[in-house]
């Protein structure tokens, strides 16, 4: 029986659905439910930020490789990855998922 660890993202609520470690490329992999009742689909900078908070992580080690929510939902499907280290970021997060995110340090991080 698993328990569900769930995020208070700062107005925004959220579920962990799956979390595994990546220790060949240094990373973490995570999936995440993200309710925004009543509002649009927040941008990945947005949810960069407000999860790289959460994590306590530096953000340029957090990337939002995808947000997917249905039409009409009010739930996004999220995966972010999470390096071990900026290097490793570098290395492996493919340059337009970098410039999707704001850049390594998006304004105002």
């Amino acid at each position: 029986m698993s328990s569900k660890k769930l995020l208070d993202l700062g107005g925004l609520k959220a579920e962990v659905t799956a979390e595994r470690s990546n220790r060949v490329i240094g990373r973490r992999e995570i999936s995440i439910k993200v309710f925004h009742p009543l509002a649009s689909t927040p941008s990945r900078v947005e949810l960069r930020r407000r999860l790289a908070e959460k994590y306590g992580v530096d953000i340029e080690r957090l990337y939002v490789r995808s947000v997917i929510t249905g039409h009409g939902a009010h739930v996004s499907h999220v995966v972010i990855h999470i390096y071990d280290s900026v290097e490793r970021a570098k290395q492996f997060e493919p340059e337009h998922v970098i410039r999707k995110n704001g850049g390594l340090r998006p304004e105002g991080a």
